[in-house]
């Protein structure tokens, strides 16, 4: 009888014990999902200069907080908009506010402001004088041929002398607004990212600060005439009115208004791009 018990009562000690060992288990209860963090993506388009270099010098301490920025960049200024209307991006960072009302006007879009980051100063170049009072009569004038910055373009050109523009305008001008033009200028619209690259076709280009960078143009340098730090056109992070408010979206919007980032776009652009907070 005893050489059959044994090994019958360890088959029964060895079964309670796994059994003991399965329950302490199931007891024990599973970590969360994912951790405390809960790990977010957004997706945000942005031209390469300056708004993408922003973008990536703060997605480091975005990752600390649980948000991995990934940052589509443009060379155009239609389809960042486009994409985030379409649920293609969640957010962008490329455009002042009254480019984003021209366009949600043009394109029946309802994309919203999250927060206005930097002012770029827009500037009057040229590879052909070093002066505007070298400019000759009938000199070819290069602007942006989207509304805002095509007025923009012009009232810059006005403050300057160059053209006078119809009462009232200011910045939503058109060449058709012109009522003087001594010099007889002949004003060619651009894409706005062509205009850098015809800058040796024409006498002058008025090109946006962030093409002129991308181009290794200094505003502050190299341009002509510059607006000054009154500008009204601030830089803006952009996004839906489904997810403005999403903590993600916010804790980004924050992130673009620190003080590491003020610090970071003076040393780095020195005058030629401007915190606006």
């Amino acid at each position: 009888m005893k050489k059959w018990l044994v090994p019958l009562l360890s088959l029964t000690l060895a079964f309670s014990l796994s059994a003991c060992g399965k329950k302490e288990n199931a007891e024990t209860p599973a970590p969360a999902a994912g951790g405390d963090k809960k790990e977010v993506t957004l997706k945000v388009g942005a031209t390469a200069v300056p708004h993408a270099e922003i973008l990536k010098f703060v997605a480091p301490k975005l990752k600390e907080q649980g948000v991995t920025l990934e940052v589509k960049e443009f060379n155009d200024y239609v389809q960042p908009n486009i994409q985030v209307f379409e649920k293609q991006l969640d957010a962008n960072f490329f455009q002042h506010v009254p480019y984003l009302e021209q366009e949600n006007k043009d394109r029946k879009m309802n994309l919203v402001k999250v927060t206005g980051v930097h002012i770029e100063p827009f500037g009057i170049y040229s590879q052909k004088i070093k002066k505007l009072e070298e400019l000759k009569d009938g000199a070819t004038v290069a602007i942006p041929n989207d509304p805002t910055n095509g007025g923009r373009a012009l009232a810059l050109l006005a403050k300057n002398n160059l053209i006078k523009l119809k009462d009232g305008v200011g910045i939503k001008g058109t060449v058709k607004d012109i009522v003087e033009n001594k010099k007889n200028l002949k004003i060619k619209e651009v894409e706005a990212a062509m205009l850098p690259r015809v800058l040796g076709e024409v006498d002058l280009a008025l090109i946006n600060t962030n093409f002129a960078l991308q181009a290794k143009l200094v505003p502050t340098k190299d341009a002509l005439a510059i607006e000054d730090k009154e500008s009204p056109y601030v830089n803006i992070l952009v996004a839906r009115p489904d997810n403005k408010d999403s903590e993600a979206i916010q804790k980004l919007a924050k992130a673009l208004n620190t003080p590491e980032v003020k610090k970071f776009i003076e040393d780095k652009y020195q005058g030629a791009v401007v915190p606006a907070f």
